[in-house]
């Protein structure tokens, strides 16, 4: 049975609603929801002393709903005369159906309080044709004239986009104040039935008397109580369209499997704030047997672990996914300058949405229950050292959190990227002249394309040799340093165009600089340049720098770096037994090919290291045939962080190392 139109167009006309009324019978079709879901906003903005016109009424329940509840003055009409003849079975005093157009009522002017509208401006308006918005100009015409000053308009709507916009723009120019709700209820009772609702929206235009260069007040109230105040039109409708986006991803999660198309990534911001509180990522498993009958929970990741792999990157998220049990997980990521009191807390401010973001369940008559999953039984620890701003990278944070082995590290994080740590340092407590205090732990890399550039050192250098060593990029210092515990004799000069990043490095990374480690501010491609002809060469260079603009798909390094002029500069810097080890980051396959290729062009041997659980390649680029292989260079890194007290263990792994090397 067609209950529902077939198109838009077929919703607005006359000979439909017959169709449709007489095919449905008695039972009235509440598309927008019923009273039940709609009283709040109506007794919000409805006096029960108010005069009621409740215009394309159709057989809603919801005239005599109102009156049951105390509204004595209510008149309905349509233009359906077989709806009319049904509803008029209902009349009761002070409850009225008429058979009229609402385009060209026969009322009195100013004659209601309010005027009543659920659904009819949708079905009235399904394109912007001149001759739809002809009639609709009729519509608010008529609805103008028969209100009171003061009266409202009260719209209950799925406010396409050309609806709502022709909405404001037409009472912004008769001079009313605008405010749009969303009405929840009528969502979550679709939701807990089974169906997955659109957003409805009640859209409360009070008349105003227009004056001269009075201020136009919009408003939106889209979550929870909280009212927003609007500065135009467009700030109105952009705010409306976030929450029916929102709606519209939700759908598509509660309607099918991510397995195929990656995960789904949702900002949730408080009313009146404009940065996130949470980010929630949502993921499936790979290989859903049943994707109509899927398992789901939530995982809140404690607070600033986020940048971890198995949280931070989508390979990560699918191994935690797995490891989980469940089909589909939530994953709460918590935002720095936020206050968040307790795991409970975060699940209760965050339950409505991990609701709507739950995947296909049969059989579902009632609301699940989700489970709720996290690392230990806490939030996590984490305290803001210090805040900043560089002319060069913006803001940043220096902080300290307590990992899941309860070791404190402090973090450097530039806010324009904030997913990213810019460095980070194991900190350590130690008795000095018998008093405890803590220090950085110099024997401590937090990055494993760290370890592994050591690793390339040893390829070209024995520990004891004396050599000069190029760094492009210091950030905390924690690879300088490192390399100057394990190169003692080496003089090891670190460029980085930053000034106020050597000063972070050295006040709160304990960046120590002394003949053999020596830091120069300036811009590492110049500075390549400058060099590049003189007699001294380095037996290493290496580039650890991040670009500042990822959305050329290389995050490492900038592309200056990698531009043919540069890398001859590179080489021409180098001993003739000398390697260049680039830290690269690249999501673009075509592009990595062509680096790659202009790599093997330059150098004599390209090789690399493809990290498990960093996006990072470790690029070695050998100007002739390395020192000794990475195999026998393994065994010396793993003999001398021992001999200097660095590791008690080996750092490198050479079973996995043969797995991870790569030659193109």
């Amino acid at each position: 049975m067609n209950l529902l139109p077939k198109s838009s167009t077929e919703f607005s006309s006359t000979d439909y609603w017959d169709s449709f009324f007489k095919k449905r019978g008695k039972k009235a079709f509440e598309w927008y929801g019923e009273y039940l879901e709609l009283c709040e906003i109506l007794h919000k903005y409805i006096k029960t002393t108010d005069k009621i016109l409740i215009i394309g009424c159709g057989n809603s329940t919801l005239g005599i709903d109102l009156h049951n509840v105390g509204y004595s003055q209510i008149v309905n009409i349509d233009v359906s005369h077989v709806v009319i003849k049904e509803m008029k079975t209902k009349v009761k005093p002070g409850l009225e159906f008429l058979q009229m157009d609402a385009l060209n009522t026969t009322f009195e002017d100013c004659s209601f309080s309010v005027v009543l509208d659920k659904g009819t401006l949708d079905a009235l308006m399904p394109d912007s044709t001149q001759s739809t918005l002809d009639q609709i100009d009729k519509l608010f015409h008529e609805t103008d004239r028969v209100l009171k000053q003061g009266g409202r308009y009260i719209c209950i709507s799925l406010l396409q986009v050309h609806i709502l916009k022709y909405l404001l723009e037409q009472f912004t120019e008769l001079g009313w104040m605008i405010r749009v709700c969303r009405c929840p209820e009528a969502e979550n009772k679709s939701i807990s039935e089974g169906g997955r609702g659109l957003p409805v929206f009640a859209v409360i235009c009070t008349k105003l008397k227009k004056m001269a260069q009075m201020k136009l007040v919009y408003e939106v109230c889209l979550y929870g109580d909280t009212i927003q105040r609007m500065e135009s039109i467009d700030e109105m409708l952009a705010a409306i369209k976030a929450a029916q986006d929102a709606a519209m991803i939700c759908t598509g999660l509660n309607r099918c499997s991510l397995t195929d198309s990656g995960e789904v990534v949702i900002d949730l911001t408080k009313p009146n704030e404009k940065e996130p509180r949470y980010t929630v990522i949502v993921a499936d498993k790979d290989d859903v047997k049943d994707a109509s009958n899927m398992t789901f929970a939530a995982f809140i990741v404690p607070q600033r672990r986020e940048h971890e792999w198995l949280f931070g990157v989508p390979e990560g998220r699918k191994t935690l996914v797995k490891s989980s049990g469940f089909d589909r997980l939530a994953i709460v990521h918590l935002h720095r300058d936020h206050i968040y009191t307790s795991l409970k807390d975060v699940q209760e401010e965050t339950a409505d949405v991990i609701m709507r973001l739950s995947p296909p369940i049969k059989n579902n008559s009632k609301a699940p229950i989700i489970p709720y999953l996290s690392v230990g039984s806490d939030i996590g620890n984490c305290k803001e050292i210090a805040r900043g701003e560089s002319k060069m990278s913006g803001g940043y944070v220096i902080e300290e959190i307590e990992d899941s082995d309860k070791n404190i590290l402090r973090r450097l994080i530039f806010l324009s990227n904030q997913n990213c740590i810019q460095s980070e340092a194991k900190l350590k407590t130690v008795k000095i002249r018998g008093k405890v205090s803590t220090v950085i732990d110099y024997s401590y890399l937090a990055c494993d394309h760290h370890t592994y550039m050591t690793l390339g050192v040893n390829m070209v250098a024995k520990p004891k040799d004396m050599f000069d060593m190029l760094v492009i990029g210091l950030g905390g210092g924690a690879l300088s340093m490192y390399l100057h515990a394990c190169f003692k004799q080496a003089t090891i000069n670190t460029v980085d165009i930053d000034p106020v990043v050597h000063k972070i490095a050295k006040e709160h990374f304990g960046l120590k600089e002394n003949k053999n480690l020596k830091v120069t501010i300036d811009d590492g491609i110049q500075f390549i340049h400058s060099v590049s002809t003189r007699d001294d060469k380095f037996r290493v260079v290496l580039f650890d720098v991040d670009s500042k603009d990822s959305t050329l798909g290389v995050s490492c390094p900038p592309m200056g770096f990698l531009e043919e002029d540069l890398l001859l500069a590179v080489y021409n810097c180098l001993e003739d037994k000398g390697v260049f080890l680039l830290n690269f980051v690249c999501r673009v396959a075509n592009i990595r090919t062509q680096i790659w290729e202009k790599l093997q062009q330059i150098f004599s041997q390209v090789l690399s290291i493809k990290l498990k659980q960093e996006v990072n390649e470790l690029v070695f680029c050998f100007k002739s045939e390395p020192m000794i292989s990475y195999k026998d260079a393994a065994i010396q890194f793993n003999s001398l962080v021992k001999n200097y007290k660095l590791q008690g263990n080996d750092v490198v792994d050479i079973v996995e190392l043969e797995n991870l090397i790569c030659y193109k």
